[in-house]
């Protein structure tokens, strides 16, 4: 058998590998801000006494790491991300739609090469009085076998089988970015969670040791009311400031255990499978130096940006591949085989036979279907273009959102810890007057409840700086860059080749 024609037509279609339909991919460029907010940033100090209350440094343009958990320098926190990101189910099936994704490239790339089948066929036969011989030995009825080579190669002419394969390149992008997406918020919701364990369970620790300051306060005004030195109300009142306490604990410890089964989900396990550690603030150290990526660089960082740039670039080659569909549609073909009325006569002399054809063919009506489409798929170009603007607005508002938190964040804890402190004094003068009979109990049940409120603002106010500050990581994109974190990476690489 010659295939001469389907090497010529090879040539042929690789020397029009320029005539691709649709318009080419351009990245859009990144935005000319030179800052993220409005206000200049500018470093914050608070009470360094307190813990998460560290002067925070930002670095422009500073490495950001790919594991920037480790900057909390809690080793149990470190172990925590590293069992969610193998073992998170949001993580695993990203990786799988990944994993997909890029198959369905690989898949796409086989119709750059030609279709080779084989046919193997066996029949019995009878042909009726009124028509020729089926057969030259006039037998009749008859068997038939034929075996038979067939290959088929439709020339991408006018490139739509490519724009498919770009397409489809892009989706498998799509897909990477979400995965590292995925991945980013992963770690940044562990973080966030142990740091609101610790601040639950800091706040019941307080609370505690309020209570049993208000129970020692308790049996005081009780032996003053026994020897006449206050009256029944002052008794009452210390009694009423104790039971509150109480009734705040049970919220809170619902709350804790809560958070603790949102974490172990986190983990990929059930809440009964495995008990997390027992966290405290003061386990957690606040990063002092905060990487700070130039606004230039936040699209190139940002795995949601980046997401949607390739979602871009696909809608964008489909626009070829509708516009390629309207165009010419080269096919060569050919066959080659046997037929014997014996199967071990299929290979011998005189049974052969060979066949090679083209096939052109040009849609002329549709009744406007390839029209519209082509017509969808620049429309749908126009919404990624507009969803692309919409994600880059959306990363550059994450990020000023935490910038202008963790400032103000500082300057609420270090108003916080002036107040737990005034308070705590307060309540500790109030104490010592009592005792010398120089206030009414009241006034201690006032200072009691002024420093419980003080005391719970502060812890709020310090969890917030922490998981602001792991936010902040979050916003300038995670660090995925810095690091072969995916091993889809090489994945993505090779589908591209």
């Amino acid at each position: 058998m010659r295939l001469r024609p389907i090497a010529i037509a090879a040539l042929s279609a690789t020397l029009l590998q320029a005539c691709t339909a649709g318009p080419d991919f351009v990245r859009p460029a990144a935005p000319a801000a030179d800052r993220y907010t409005s206000a200049p940033q500018i470093e914050k100090t608070i009470a360094s006494e307190v813990p998460g209350g560290e002067a925070q440094h930002f670095s422009s343009g500073s490495k950001l790491d790919a594991k920037w958990w480790r900057a909390f320098g809690a080793p149990e926190l470190d172990a925590l991300v590293d069992e969610a990101l193998k073992a998170n189910p949001t993580v695993n099936a990203a990786d799988a739609a990944l994993r997909a994704a890029l198959e369905n490239v690989r898949a796409q790339q086989g119709m750059f090469w030609p279709s080779i089948s084989a046919d193997l066929n066996a029949s019995r036969n009878k042909t009726a009085p009124v028509l020729s011989p089926a057969l030259n030995s006039s037998v009749n009825p008859y068997s038939l076998h034929t075996a038979q080579l067939q290959i088929s190669y439709p020339l991408d002419v006018f490139g739509g089988t490519r724009r498919q394969v770009e397409s489809l390149r892009a989706q498998a992008e799509v897909q990477r970015f979400q995965l590292e997406a995925a991945r980013v918020s992963l770690a940044n919701n562990v973080v966030a969670a142990v740091v609101q364990l610790a601040a639950l369970r800091d706040q019941l620790s307080a609370l505690r040791d309020v209570g049993r300051l208000q129970a020692e306060q308790l049996e005081i005004v009780r032996k003053q009311f026994r020897l006449g030195e206050v009256a029944e109300a002052n008794v009452i009142a210390q009694a009423g400031a104790l039971a509150q306490t109480q009734a705040q604990l049970p919220a809170l410890e619902k709350q804790l255990a809560q958070q603790n089964d949102a974490l172990i989900a986190l983990l990929g396990k059930l809440p009964g499978e495995q008990a997390t550690s027992q966290f405290t603030l003061a386990v957690l150290h606040l990063p002092q130096e905060l990487p700070m990526t130039l606004p230039s660089q936040l699209v190139e960082q940002r795995p949601d940006v980046r997401a949607a740039e390739a979602a871009l670039h696909a809608a964008n080659a489909q626009i070829g591949v509708a516009v390629a569909a309207r165009l010419p549609q080269l096919t060569l073909s050919a066959s080659t085989g046997s037929s014997a009325t014996h199967f071990g006569d299929l290979l011998t002399a005189g049974t052969g036979f060979w066949g090679v054809a083209a096939d052109l063919a040009q849609p002329i009506f549709q009744g406007g279907t390839l029209l519209h489409r082509q017509r969808a798929a620049e429309a749908n170009a126009e919404q990624a273009a507009a969803q692309y603007r919409g994600a880059v607005v959306a990363a550059f508002q994450n990020v000023a959102d935490t910038l202008l938190a963790l400032q103000y964040d500082a300057e609420g804890l270090r108003a916080s810890v002036e107040a737990e402190r005034a308070t705590r004094q307060t309540f500790e003068i109030a104490r010592k007057q009592l005792e010398l009979g120089d206030v009414s109990p009241l006034a201690v049940v006032i200072a009691e409840q002024a420093y419980k409120q003080a005391l719970i603002a502060r812890i709020q106010a310090q969890a917030a700086r922490y998981a602001d500050t792991a936010a902040l990581f979050q916003a300038l994109g995670g660090g995925w860059w810095s690091e072969n974190t995916l091993a889809g990476q090489q994945q993505s690489d090779d589908a591209k080749r």
